[in-house]
């Protein structure tokens, strides 16, 4: 795998309108709010140099942020790497015996291809494989 470099921190919050104050304050511009359907969420990416910052909000209860939320609390994710090409790095994950919760690449925010890690693939760490466009 020829990992390009972090695409993003995603970062799980209670309300985008409550923290975007806070980015803003960083001097951190938004891109705007997505709503992501099949993961339950709505996202805002705050792009910071060659990187963003993904703040996720539950558009459920039983969503995957808000059951992160209410085990975890708010805050660090996931950690998403951006790969040249996904299939290619999934099967890469798998080959060198690496438990992927996605064995195929499904939609993620901003039009991207994205497949996450197991946890305890990566010492408690969700990763997040990305490619864009």
């Amino acid at each position: 795998m020829e990992p390009l470099r972090i695409d993003h921190v995603g970062i799980a919050v209670n309300s985008l309108d409550e923290m975007r104050p806070f980015y803003e304050a960083l001097g951190l511009k938004s891109n705007g709010i997505e709503e992501v359907e099949q993961q339950k969420v709505r996202v805002e990416f705050y792009p910071c140099g060659d990187s963003e910052i993904e703040l996720l909000e539950s558009t459920t209860e039983d969503g995957p942020i808000a059951k992160f939320i209410e085990k975890k609390g708010a805050g660090i994710q996931h950690i998403a790497i951006r790969v040249p090409d996904i299939k290619a790095a999934i099967a890469e994950m798998q080959e060198k015996g690496f438990r992927m919760i996605d064995t195929e690449p499904r939609y993620g925010a901003g039009g991207a291809s994205i497949a996450f890690m197991h946890p305890k693939a990566s010492g408690g760490v969700l990763i997040e494989l990305t490619e864009r466009k």
